[in-house]
């Protein structure tokens, strides 16, 4: 059977032969969060849809729905190393999850400490695609076809899904405006990671002229990563760099805010979040 479905629960659908379904549906884990699935229906809370992955549009190519998806490898991380510019070595890196700033908060900061005390740190913000309507049907139907018992309605089921790309691509435009504002007075950096479909997107349907090939001194980083097929998987892989500034996020939409934080509040925060668990490790 075909499915729309490309992975549940960060595994590739294609790999049924190899993979026990039952128990991997059963479990409901993430391994890149090493916990259960967030993604949750909201009618049965206790259940994870764990869909990652899905087949879209006329190319029918996969696009990223779960922004933990992202984390694989945590090579994320390891792409920003480079915007540390007061990274020594024989600091450690840690990697420190919903860091509140003027504006939001900020999905993870990558931290250069040293004996406890930040050196340096890069704001990191993951975006992949809003849905709508519902991924249920096709997610039941594809575990129906590896065996698992699932109720007759829900593969029967017809209501489809689609991707909000002008919601997704505005909202977090509109985010990274208010957040950058802090990042570049206090000289540092802000990366979004996104899916090369939707910088793509972006492209087409903003104002994107002024956004340039990555300079080091620009504030505002734009990382996307594409999906290649490796073995029986699917790997996120560093497509395209790009990099602008608070004006230039502003020349994309247009507005203006205000956000100011001293660097020494917000070093602080971060010092007190550092620890074992937060160690980036590979």
């Amino acid at each position: 059977m075909k499915t729309k479905v490309v992975e549940l629960f960060t595994i590739n659908t294609g790999k049924t032969a190899e993979v026990i379904w039952s128990s991997v549906v059963a479990k409901q884990l993430c391994p890149f969060l090493n916990a259960k699935c967030v993604k949750v229906r909201k009618s049965q809370p206790r259940i994870s849809i764990g869909t990652c992955t899905v087949n879209y549009g006329k190319e029918n190519e996969p696009v990223v729905i779960c922004p933990y998806r992202l984390l694989e490898r945590k090579q994320v991380f390891t792409d920003c190393i480079h915007l540390l510019t007061m990274h020594e070595p024989g600091n450690e890196f840690h990697v420190l999850p919903e860091v509140t700033v003027p504006g939001g908060s900020v999905d993870y900061f990558l931290v250069s400490a040293r004996n406890g005390k930040v050196k340096d740190f890069v704001g990191v913000e993951l975006q992949t695609l809003d849905t709508t309507g519902t991924l249920w049907p096709e997610r039941q139907r594809f575990i129906a076809s590896v065996g698992i018992a699932t109720k007759k309605s829900d593969v029967a089921n017809t209501d489809g899904y689609g991707m909000n790309w002008k919601m997704t691509a505005k909202t977090i435009l509109v985010q990274l405006h208010h957040k950058i504002r802090t990042l570049e007075g206090l000289n540092k950096h802000l990366v979004l990671v996104i899916q090369d479909r939707l910088l793509d997107y972006m492209k087409r349907e903003f104002s994107f002229a002024h956004v340039r090939a990555a300079r080091l001194g620009d504030p505002m980083q734009i990382h996307s990563y594409r999906l290649r097929p490796k073995r029986d998987e699917l790997r996120i892989e560093l497509a395209e760099r790009l990099s602008t500034d608070t004006e230039g996020i502003s020349k994309c939409l247009g507005l203006r805010a205000e956000a100011n934080m001293e660097l020494a509040e917000l070093v602080a925060y971060l010092e007190s979040k550092l620890s074992r668990d937060t160690l980036l490790t590979v």
